[in-house]
């Protein structure tokens, strides 16, 4: 195998994947992509705790999936690099078909085709 692929793949795991390891991190993701918001303003949306929020969001940070930016008492949150939403967008592609071919093969299992006669 490939030594820097692995050296890459292993970095990835480390500093990505742990930040996308909770499905409210990549809602906030999304929430971001609106433009940089407060924590109010994203604990309003989500519907979440305020300590919550703030917890995965200094996740995020510390990933350095968003950026902060502090204006007077506030500080403001946004996307670091949107291709963090592409990526979650073709795994939830790619979940979609296969939850789709999962069905369709379920569909085979419980209503089987009647055979033809040769």
């Amino acid at each position: 195998m490939n030594s820097s692929l692995e050296t890459e793949v292993n970095l990835l795991h480390r500093h990505i994947c742990p930040a996308m390891g909770d499905p409210k991190r990549m809602l906030l993701l999304y929430q971001l992509a609106d433009g940089e918001q407060t924590v109010s303003q994203l604990t309003e949306k989500l519907a979440q705790p305020q300590s919550t929020v703030s917890r995965h969001l200094a996740v995020l940070r510390e990933n350095r999936l968003v950026n902060t930016r502090r204006q007077g008492t506030s500080i403001y949150y946004s996307l670091a690099d949107d291709r963090v939403l592409k990526a979650i967008d073709i795994l939830r592609q790619v979940l979609s078909q296969q939850l789709s071919d999962r069905k369709a093969e379920a569909d085979l299992i419980l209503n089987p085709q009647p055979k033809e006669n040769l």
